[in-house]
């Protein structure tokens, strides 16, 4: 059973959604918050496997804020962002703060539970159109001759932070004692970082970390 928790403004919209969802399709929604620090604290104390995050909450944290600040905090939960906004920015940015899929409110009702099951399983989801300008703009970039994006602007802070400790030679309970976080979470950064990376080893890890100039033993 795949546990939601859903965050939008409008309560017809979770009270929808929550009809639509709780119970069938092998879903069970857990909560239910009105904007991004509400879906954050909801999602410290459930623990739900996805977030069905809303973008424009005016009267709160919005739900890009909310999700890279959810990602640091509780990194092992996937969120999907459901939005009105068929639009680039919002797109590159919630896939860039770690954002598991982007889907839009008028998709029907197959595809939202499909992309819940998809993000749940730890794959990526976006409605094909999303898809397509992502692979638009990456073949623009190689014709124009632009660098690929670097991979390791695509880890957050956290990540960062823990290929640091990892690079220095500390063990992953050395690095959670650090950073005052649990083994589990490092290991969950860890794995993370290394799937953003492409890489498989530790030793892998260090050379990257050594390119990167990240040895600071001061």
């Amino acid at each position: 059973m795949v546990k939601l928790l859903l965050c939008d403004d409008h309560a017809v919209v979770r009270s929808g959604l929550r009809m639509l969802l709780d119970g069938r399709h092998g879903i069970e929604v857990v909560g239910e918050a009105s904007e991004g620090g509400e879906a954050i604290r909801m999602a410290l104390e459930l623990k739900p496997d996805v977030v069905l995050m809303d973008v424009s909450m005016p009267h709160g944290m919005d739900g890009l804020a909310a999700t890279a600040e959810l990602k640091q905090r509780l990194p092992e939960t996937n969120i999907l962002i459901l939005t009105m906004h068929d639009d680039d920015e919002y797109l590159f940015r919630a896939i860039q703060i770690g954002a598991s899929g982007y889907i839009l409110k008028n998709a029907p009702h197959e595809e939202l539970v499909s992309a819940i099951r998809s993000v749940a399983a730890g794959d990526a989801y976006l409605y094909p159109t999303a898809t397509k300008r992502l692979m638009s703009e990456y073949l623009n970039r190689l014709k124009s001759g632009a660098e690929p994006p670097d991979a390791y602007d695509t880890l957050s802070e956290r990540e960062k932070e823990v290929l640091g400790w990892i690079a220095r030679g500390y063990s992953n309970k050395e690095i959670a004692d650090n950073l005052i976080i649990s083994v589990k979470t490092v290991e969950t950064h860890k794995a993370n970082l290394m799937e953003k990376l492409g890489l498989k080893t530790r030793p892998e890890l260090i050379k990257f970390a050594v390119k990167k100039g990240l040895l600071n033993f001061e």
